[in-house]
């Protein structure tokens, strides 16, 4: 589906009521915009905290979760 959106005074666009309801959206949210081939993409700070973590899972291993970080760190902190 697409949706219409207008550019109003002060660069501000409108985001249909739909797609806010269904990403969550709301007054004074912040937006992650980035240049995307020849267009724009725009997404909420959760997908691009989620996608984050599902790259480093990818990098990581499923099981490796920030309390093994810690442990390591507080690890290689001691040993030093």
């Amino acid at each position: 589906m697409t949706y219409h959106a207008k550019v109003i005074a002060g660069g501000k666009i409108v985001i249909p009521a739909e797609l806010r309801r269904e990403f969550g959206i709301s007054d004074g949210d912040s937006l992650v915009l980035a240049k995307s081939g020849e267009g724009i993409s725009l997404k909420t700070y959760g997908q691009v905290v989620r996608e984050a973590q599902q790259a480093f899972r990818e990098m990581t291993g499923d099981d490796y979760s920030v309390d093994q970080f810690l442990r390591e760190r507080a690890s290689d902190w001691r040993e030093e």
